[in-house]
């Protein structure tokens, strides 16, 4: 090579512009993949929350008992790795003999399940009231943010288990108390986000060319905030579920014998100095959901931002 070519392989190499035309040349499908497959947490609490997810769909093929079926003669037998347990029941058995690995899957769907649901009543609500009050403004702003001041005013969890209490315990009334409890975010995040975007030049050009507000609403400002509305609501995930399980653990939410990780914990307490694992295992199902729906939350905030923040 001669002192031409190698001082101009040094100058590119140097030149910063080099990069950024690498960079530019890639399509925004390709950057993204990029982000997706750099951000360990992002993969991390993805996998999680797959293989969480497969579990609880294919339930009845993976428990290797039924969940509700109780037996005497097997009641609080250890798991497999200690003294007297046995491979008929890898994780033992529960103070009724019922099989407590069946019972940790089947509360899989059940902790998802009431996850997803809050969850997505949060949304709705929330979406709905943080859109309205950052575009219309005015009165409809002030009433909307003392009805969120009154709102953050409440003690939810004490709320949560007097209306439960009131209406009757079961999946859908817990589904349905936790998400109307938990909106809070969302319409933060929107009003911010649809006061910023209602400034923005695009919005005027639709209003000029007669556009009406449910529109430009539908249109312009919700598309605009979806990326932000998949974040927060991987996070009221996890909230909704630790919101669930401490209902359960309070003897007001899931009901036996509804397999629930949090009414698991509640029925082991008793014995959790003897016989830990009846506490330690729903514990540790318990974690993992939560850390994995924060970890995915984390990462899509990462992956989604102008600047690219790697995990």
């Amino acid at each position: 090579m001669t002192n031409t070519n190698i001082s101009n392989a040094v100058l590119n190499d140097a030149d910063p512009q080099c990069d950024d035309a690498e960079l530019g040349m890639q399509t925004p499908g390709q950057i993204f993949r990029n982000r997706v497959l750099n951000h360990r947490g992002f993969l991390i609490g993805s996998g999680i929350i797959a293989a969480l997810v497969l579990i609880a769909i294919f339930a009845p093929l993976i428990a290797p008992h039924d969940p509700y079926v109780q037996s005497l003669s097997s009641r609080m037998l250890p798991p497999v790795w200690s003294e007297g347990g046995s491979w008929d029941h890898i994780l033992g058995s529960d103070q009724n003999g019922r099989d407590y690995l069946s019972r940790l899957i089947y509360g899989t769907r059940v902790s998802i399940t009431i996850g997803l649901g809050a969850a997505t009543v949060g949304l709705f609500i929330g979406v709905t009231l943080g859109v309205i009050a950052g575009y219309f403004g005015g009165w409809v702003d002030h009433a909307i943010s003392f009805l969120l001041t009154a709102q953050l005013a409440l003690p939810g969890l004490l709320l949560a288990m007097a209306l439960v209490f009131i209406i009757g315990p079961s999946i859908w009334v817990v589904i349905g108390i936790v998400g109307v409890l938990h909106w809070t975010y969302y319409l933060v995040v929107t009003r911010a986000a649809t006061q910023r975007i209602r400034s923005q030049d695009f919005i005027a050009a639709a209003q000029a060319s007669g556009a009406t507000s449910r529109q430009i609403i539908w249109h312009e400002i919700l598309p605009n905030l979806l990326s932000s509305i998949i974040v927060i609501f991987t996070f009221e995930l996890g909230i909704a579920i630790l919101a669930e399980s401490s209902l359960s653990f309070l003897g007001v939410g899931i009901q036996p014998p509804t397999p629930s990780w949090g009414l698991m914990i509640a029925e082991g307490k008793q014995a959790m100095f003897y016989r830990p694992w009846l506490v330690v295992l729903p514990g540790i199902c318990l974690f993992f959901l939560v850390i994995g729906a924060n970890l995915m939350g984390d990462g899509l905030r990462d992956i989604t931002s102008p600047e690219g923040r790697n995990g």
